[in-house]
C-alpha cells in the first residue's frame, strides 16, 4: 500500500542486561559450612557445593565429572564443557580434602552394585542428576535459614566475581569459566565495579552524606 517502509527509522528496544547475582562471604560461608560432613550425605553436599564455588564449573559439566577427570595432586580436573570443548579448571586445599574424603568413604557407601565412572553419585548410586543437584542446594539453604534463592549458577557467578575482586585478570577468568567470547566474561566487572563503589561510599569522606 505504501512505497516506503516507514519502519527504517524505528530502532528496536534494548534488552535490559540484568548483573549476575552473587553470593556475599558470610552467606557463603554458612552455606558451604551446613552440610554434615560427618555422614554420608552429607560430605557428597558439602562436595558438590565446594565444587561448584571452587572451580566455577557449569552444573551440566559436574554431574558429569568422572574420577578419571580429576588429577588430586595437581589439584585440577579436566571439564569437557559446552560443544565438547575441553579445558581445565583448578581447585584448592579444602575441595582437594573433601574430594579425598568423599572418595574414601562416602562414595563407596553410595556405589550400587553395579560400576560407576562418575564421581558424584545419587542415593541409588547412580550417576546423580541437574534436577537432584538443584533440590540439594536448596535444601541446604533452607537449612541455613537464608531467605534467598540460590541455584548452582549463583555460585558459578560468585566464583567469577571474588576472583576478580581480588585482582584476578579477565582472560584468567573467561579461560576458567570456559567462555568463548571475553565480551560474555565483562558481564562480571560490572558487579566488581558495583563492590568498588560501595567501598568507595563507606570508606572515603567525601562519599558520605
Amino acid at each position: 500500500v505504501v512505497s516506503n517502509n516507514p519502519m527504517v527509522l524505528i530502532s528496536n528496544p534494548k534488552i535490559e542486561k540484568k548483573l549476575p547475582k552473587v553470593i556475599y562471604s558470610n552467606e557463603l560461608e554458612s552455606i558451604l559450612n551446613t552440610p554434615d560432613i560427618n555422614t554420608t550425605l552429607g560430605l557428597r553436599d558439602s562436595l558438590i557445593l565446594e565444587l561448584l564455588y571452587s572451580t566455577g564449573v557449569r552444573v551440566s559439566e559436574l554431574v558429569n565429572i568422572k574420577i578419571s577427570d580429576i588429577n588430586i595432586n595437581q589439584k585440577e580436573i579436566k571439564i569437557f564443557g559446552k560443544g565438547s570443548k575441553e579445558r581445565v579448571v583448578l581447585f584448592g586445599d579444602k575441595c582437594s580434602n573433601l574430594i579425598k574424603k568423599y572418595l574414601d568413604k562416602a562414595r563407596i557407601e553410595l556405589l550400587s552394585e553395579t560400576s560407576e565412572d562418575y564421581l558424584l553419585l545419587s542415593k541409588t548410586g547412580k550417576k546423580i542428576n541437574q534436577r537432584e543437584i538443584r533440590y540439594i542446594i536448596d535444601d541446604v539453604v533452607k537449612k541455613t535459614g537464608l531467605k534467598m534463592h540460590i541455584s548452582p549458577h549463583v555460585l558459578r557467578h560468585t566464583f567469577a566475581t571474588d576472583l576478580l575482586n581480588n585482582g584476578a585478570d579477565l582472560r584468567s577468568v573467561q579461560e576458567l569459566l570456559g567462555h568463548e567470547s571475553l565480551s560474555t566474561t565483562t558481564i562480571y566487572t560490572h558487579v566488581s565495579n558495583e563492590y568498588l563503589r560501595n567501598v568507595y561510599r563507606n570508606a572515603h569522606p567525601r562519599a558520605r552524606k
